[in-house]
């Protein structure tokens, strides 16, 4: 009979091929998402991967007693060393035009480096001495391929004569590229060839430290009472209701409200992680409160029961069966809220953590920025070099992100597997 049902049903093979156009709607949903999922990832490793690299140029210093005098290193004129090894190099540029554009083939941070050395090397004065120095962004964009030699030279940072001096210092093996640790050990800088990472690193740290051991405790703990001791009512659903709406809000919402009572009303430092962190705790608190709830959940009523059964308070059945069992799903809702954290911008622009700040801070209470801000900032930047930096912190940012969020798949399987 079923089969007789099957064959002479005539809606039966619409709803088959209705079915399969739906599976594969799905499929090429998928597939677009991960086709633009890649070439947004492909394009800011592109442009960013760069930025892992330096350019370095090659100059002979003269280091003798009439250059620099032992006995006094500091009234020595490092840059004026500097400037006389280009000119040696390339004797037939007279006009000062020409020599302003020579000079600036290195970096003006080549000053600063010759006078460390000279300060840590005193025995080593004397003579003629090879360095490297890092080359300025124009030369470091134009041997990473980022100018088009080939175009009119008004369309171009580099005039025709910086290609010549560039080429030929590239044929005497004077032009090198080596991998850009200050970029993850320098602060930020008004030079894209010595901008770094560190100072938006720490600073971001910082923030989440303090985000974290204020939102962890009050969220967990506020869990606790709504899922296991309030009594169920108006009031309890309220709550929640206020709470899931909380975790909808806007986080520019947040910063203006740390704006106004942070900075505002408490007088609390402008710029500082710490005010940072709190304005992050108030936005991650109803995700890590839903979280925990949710885990609290999970646990089997039959624990509970089984730990009321043998004498223990309720107190003591939440704390010593029921917390230990959900504490890795409490976790997992933490480390996401505290992904979310790291990558947020509004709340941090709010409260001043837009401000340039090169050093980096020693506490919650000193200037600093975060990573987020720091890509904002250099994304904003009109130099080009910058926009090689920001790709390359996104890349940094997402590398964070994608750690937390394995760890909170982690915990997640751990907390599946109790069960």
């Amino acid at each position: 009979m079923t089969d007789s049902f099957t064959q002479h049903s005539p809606h039966l093979a619409n709803r088959h091929a209705a079915e399969i156009r739906f599976q594969w709607a799905g499929r090429v949903a998928i597939f677009l998402a991960l086709a633009f999922l890649f070439v947004m990832i492909g394009s800011i490793f592109y442009k960013g991967t760069g930025a892992f690299w330096r350019t370095y140029v090659a100059l002979d210093i003269d280091l003798s007693k009439d250059a620099i005098d032992p006995q006094d290193l500091a009234g020595a004129s490092y840059g004026g060393l500097v400037k006389k090894a280009l000119k040696a190099k390339f004797p037939d540029v007279k006009a000062r035009r020409d020599r302003r554009k020579l000079y600036g083939l290195v970096s003006s941070d080549a000053a600063f480096a010759l006078r460390k050395w000279a300060e840590e090397n005193p025995a080593e004065l004397g003579g003629v001495r090879k360095f490297w120095f890092v080359a300025s962004d124009d030369v470091d964009v134009l041997r990473k391929g980022g100018i088009d030699v080939e175009g009119k030279e008004s369309d171009r940072r580099v005039s025709d004569k910086e290609l010549k001096w560039v080429a030929t210092l590239a044929a005497e093996g004077r032009i090198e590229q080596r991998f850009n640790w200050a970029f993850f050990t320098s602060g930020d800088s008004r030079e894209p060839e010595l901008a770094g990472i560190l100072s938006a690193l720490v600073g971001s740290a910082w923030s989440l430290l303090v985000c974290f051991f204020l939102s962890f405790p009050v969220g967990i703990m506020a869990a606790i009472y709504l899922e296991e001791f309030s009594k169920k009512g108006w009031w309890s659903d309220l709550l929640e209701v206020n709470i899931n709406n909380l975790a909808a809000v806007p986080s520019i919402v947040f910063g203006l409200l740390g704006l106004a009572i942070f900075l505002n009303t408490f007088g609390l430092p402008r710029s500082s992680p710490l005010v940072g962190g709190m304005v992050l705790a108030l936005m991650t608190l109803p995700t890590i409160i839903i979280a925990a709830r949710a885990a609290l959940r999970a646990v089997p009523p039959s624990i509970r029961e089984a730990a009321l059964g043998i004498g223990a308070s309720p107190l003591q059945s939440t704390f010593h069966h029921v917390l230990p069992l959900a504490m890795p799903g409490m976790l997992t809702g933490a480390i996401v809220g505290m992904a979310r954290a790291l990558g947020e911008t509004a709340p941090l622009l709010m409260i001043g953590m837009v401000a340039f700040i090169a050093d980096v801070p020693q506490s919650i209470l000193e200037p600093a920025t975060a990573l987020p801000v720091q890509i904002f900032l250099w994304a904003d930047s009109p130099e080009r070099a910058f926009l090689e930096k920001a790709s390359a912190a996104i890349i940094v940012l997402l590398f964070f992100l994608v750690v937390m969020n394995l760890i909170a798949i982690v915990l997640r399987r751990r907390m599946e597997q109790r069960f």
